[in-house]
């Protein structure tokens, strides 16, 4: 088995490990990404809404109302001046009885405090004329939610960070490791050539697999556990009834079925919220039931009447890696304080993480400096 060694070491090619990747990079850092599968960007990158969030629904001062607030307007910038395709479609979130329109200022207090300043309650008459399929009394309408083309932005954060002499490596799982008492870190690396290979820096952005990548690397902080969330996905097979994203008041560990655009024009619903007793990924069935179609259709037409279960074509589905034991939990990401020497180690980076991807990885960066 050959052996190497490399500056920094990037585990997983999803959008916040290319992120990562990339600032490192520009950084000065010579940066390996290794990826277990054979293309990036497979997992929780390509199986989600990619709805670019404007931060109202997490306590003030949580990773996930930072990273989603700062990393908002970075990814619009990145986007912008790299034609990478998204729009500010804008979000409705709905309430469709009083006791839904009572925790609508909620929300409102939450988004305030994350410093979301152009959220504004939006009457039933004023909902009508803005989207007129819609059935609701009231709502907030959030001007800076939006939606991006998850694996055009994946292709530029890569495209950039290889301009910067970073690389990716597919079919190259991490199969163990140790840390070193120089600080240094030791993997032992699978796939068809295996390999031995010593890094200066380590980055687990491993998404699913995180917890249990870290703990095959001997010396690392014990892993949280996580908990799983399976979201299924149904296509709408009827042309789109909205013009904006529109969310029910969420509920459950998640923000409950909602409508979604892509930039391809498809609309789709989704998704739902199935906790797994399992903490395993590689266990996990992604395929969509179609017996779901019924009660897809029966959450929907609380907001949109004219559903009919017959309108909805089974999709895809997702998994959401939440740290066990809350709902609602926070991103966890231990750096360079936490761990005593030049690394970084995120875990249960769920939704807002496509949003925040940037701000993230700017804050790594900037914890492991330049080369």
């Amino acid at each position: 088995m050959e052996s190497f060694e490399t500056d920094a070491v990037v585990i997983g090619a999803g959008v916040v490990g290319l992120a990562v990747a990339r600032a490192l990079a520009l950084a000065g850092r010579e940066v390996l990404i290794l990826e277990k599968n054979p293309v990036m960007g497979e997992e929780t990158s390509a199986r989600n809404s990619e709805v670019i969030h404007a931060g109202l629904y997490y306590p003030p001062g949580s990773l996930k109302a930072r990273h989603c607030r700062r990393g908002r307007d970075m990814l619009y910038d990145f986007c912008d001046e790299r034609g990478v395709g998204h729009r500010r479609c804008g979000k409705l979130i709905v309430a469709t009885d009083a006791a839904e329109e009572a925790r609508l200022s909620g929300i409102a207090t939450h988004a305030a405090g994350n410093g979301v300043a152009d959220l504004r309650p939006v009457g039933r008459a004023e909902l009508q004329r803005l989207e007129p399929a819609l059935s609701a009394c009231a709502a907030l309408l959030s001007p800076s939610t939006g939606i991006v083309d998850s694996h055009a932005l994946m292709l530029a954060l890569l495209g950039e960070a290889e301009a910067q002499g970073a690389q990716l490596v597919t079919r190259a799982p991490v199969t163990g490791g140790a840390l070193c008492g120089d600080g240094a870190v030791e993997l032992a690396v699978g796939g068809a050539e295996p390999m031995r290979l010593r890094c200066r820096s380590l980055i687990n952005c491993a998404g699913l697999w995180a917890p249990s990548l870290s703990a095959r690397i001997d010396g690392l902080p014990k892993p949280p556990q996580l908990t799983l969330v399976k979201g299924n996905y149904f296509s709408l097979t009827r042309p789109p009834p909205f013009s904006r994203l529109i969310y029910p008041v969420p509920g459950d560990g998640g923000l409950g079925i909602h409508f979604t655009l892509d930039m391809g024009g498809r609309s789709k619903f989704g998704p739902d919220t199935e906790w797994l007793d399992t903490d395993d990924p590689s266990g996990v069935d992604l395929r969509v039931d179609p017996a779901l179609r019924g009660r897809f259709a029966t959450a929907i037409a609380r907001y949109w009447p004219n559903i009919e279960a017959a309108d909805l074509s089974p999709d895809y589905a997702g998994v959401r890696p939440k740290i066990a034991g809350a709902a609602y939990g926070d991103f966890r990401i231990l750096g360079p304080e936490a761990l005593g020497g030049p690394h970084a180690l995120l875990y249960g980076i769920e939704s807002p993480g496509l949003t925040g991807a940037l701000s993230i990885a700017e804050d790594v960066a900037g914890w492991l400096g330049a080369g």
